[in-house]
């Protein structure tokens, strides 16, 4: 048997969650001087209303390795092994603590802490793929070394609305901001080698930037695995998401299209309405 765990960066929803069998370690949101567990016992608007009556970006810390330890003690007992999913080792130190987990159980040939050199549901692509292969029967061996051929294959951005979240985060200067806004910017931000990465900026209404965005891709979309693609938000007006939606319906590519929100996490440092489409490329 090969148990899933994916650190809550995956932004997976609870429907997927259960249908997959995967188990969640939340990463903590600090507001002040208060501690919040990721989709547990804080949601994205709640930090939205915080950061802006305190103009402040909330922190995010990672998982301990006493919460790691706890989630797979169960599993191990049981006789499972564990493949572990954790957010991009640039942005966090959560794989660590499922290694350094792993070690003081003395489990490290049972458990596989695999660095997902991503985000939000780059993170839950990966975690459905392994969920699929452990529940097809496959050992923790085969699945690992799938995933790490699939890892570079994940295609994972995001349009941003306002910069004020990123700005306050420290990734973006006061001036950039500052234009961003009053020329009606709206950045796409890629995952690069495991890093976040600015690329191109739409201008105008985020309804206009959001289709732009996606059209941009076309040529990507139709090369990429046809099981599913994500549209992943962080609290965008229905009807774009809508929009985003048929688009991708008419392209006649992708048996699924999941869409999920943002956790808190996520949403902490890209602000209310991001809006990403993300895939895994067929080669």
């Amino acid at each position: 048997m090969v148990k899933i765990i994916s650190d809550s960066t995956c932004d997976l929803s609870q429907d997927l969650i259960e249908k997959y069998d995967v188990d969640i370690l939340p990463l903590h949101v600090i507001l002040g001087d208060r501690d919040f567990e990721d989709g547990r016992t804080i949601t994205p608007d709640e930090i939205y209303r915080w950061s802006d009556e305190n103009r402040q970006t909330p922190k995010t810390a990672a998982v301990s390795v006493e919460e790691v330890e706890k989630s797979f003690v169960k599993y191990l007992e049981d006789g499972a092994e564990i493949v572990c999913f954790a957010i991009s080792e640039s942005m966090s130190s959560t794989a660590n603590a499922m290694r350094l987990a792993a070690q003081r159980l003395e489990a490290e040939n049972r458990v596989t802490v695999v660095d997902s050199a991503n985000l939000s549901t780059g993170v839950g692509l990966l975690v459905i793929e392994a969920a699929r292969m452990a529940r097809a029967g496959m050992n923790a061996r085969q699945i690992v070394e799938i995933v790490e051929k699939l890892k570079p294959r994940v295609r994972a951005s995001f349009v941003v609305d306002t910069l004020t979240f990123l700005h306050r985060g420290g990734r973006c200067s006061g001036a950039a901001a500052l234009v961003g806004g009053t020329l009606k910017l709206h950045p796409r931000i890629a995952v690069e080698n495991g890093k976040m990465a600015p690329g191109k900026k739409y201008r105008g209404r985020m309804s206009r930037a959001i289709m732009d965005y996606v059209q941009d891709m076309e040529a990507d979309l139709k090369a990429a695995k046809t099981d599913r693609v994500f549209i992943t938000h962080s609290g965008c007006a229905q009807a774009d998401i809508d929009a985003v939606r048929a688009y991708l319906e008419s392209l006649n590519h992708f048996e699924e299209i999941l869409i999920t929100r943002a956790g808190s996490v996520i949403s902490s440092h890209c602000g209310p309405g991001t809006l990403g489409v993300l895939f895994i490329s067929e080669k």
